[in-house]
């Protein structure tokens, strides 16, 4: 019994193309594995971005954590702050050096201008009594327009927005310093040497 040629012809093509579909699956399914597997490699820096977010919520932890303490001229402990004793002790805590003034602190770290799109938590708020005089106030920026500072008039550590109605006895907002490189690993600038002179 012979078969029709038209039938074995079909037979044959669906058993290649058979093969076909095998072959492109099998080659097909490590291609896609090892697509996943580029995929879930970790991107270039993101230890250093993980560090930075880990290293941005510690110092607004640790200055939240200050709030209600009371004000105190030249105080650098818990006992008692002023603006810039506030900053050095919650950078120290973290191993992060910087000076011991307002003054000096104005002048650690990469400048940012007066831009609250532009600010990071944990970058330093740097005020005066007017829009050229010398900084003599400091805070820390701790996102969603708000920073903690040792405020004389309120006579603790308080938690502020930054755009504050103007007043006689609050500075003008001068701008910022980013004390954290964009790794956010490591101090941005050497901490200039403390001169003993008490500030903010």
């Amino acid at each position: 019994m012979h078969e029709n040629p038209m039938t074995l012809l079909s037979t044959t093509r669906q058993v290649r193309l058979a093969i076909v579909l095998c072959t492109v699956v099998s080659f097909g399914v490590p291609r896609i594995a090892r697509a996943q597997a580029v995929d879930s490699t970790p991107k270039p820096f993101e230890a250093f971005s993980n560090s930075a977010h880990s290293l941005r919520d510690s110092v607004v932890a640790m200055a939240r954590a200050q709030i209600g303490k009371k004000y105190r001229t030249g105080g650098t402990t818990p006992k008692g702050f002023d603006c810039s004793g506030l900053i050095q002790y919650v950078m120290a805590a973290l191993k992060l050096d910087v000076p011991r003034t307002a003054k000096q602190q104005a002048k650690v770290g990469l400048e940012i201008n007066r831009d609250t799109s532009r600010l990071l938590p944990g970058d330093l708020l740097t005020f005066s009594k007017g829009k050229k005089g010398t900084v003599s106030y400091v805070g820390i920026y701790v996102g969603e327009g708000r920073f903690i500072h040792a405020s004389s008039v309120a006579g603790r550590v308080i938690e502020s927005p930054i755009d504050r109605p103007a007043s006689p006895l609050i500075k003008i907002w001068r701008g910022a310093r980013r004390v954290l490189t964009l790794d956010d690993s490591v101090v941005a600038a050497t901490a200039a040497p403390s001169t003993g002179i008490k500030g903010g």
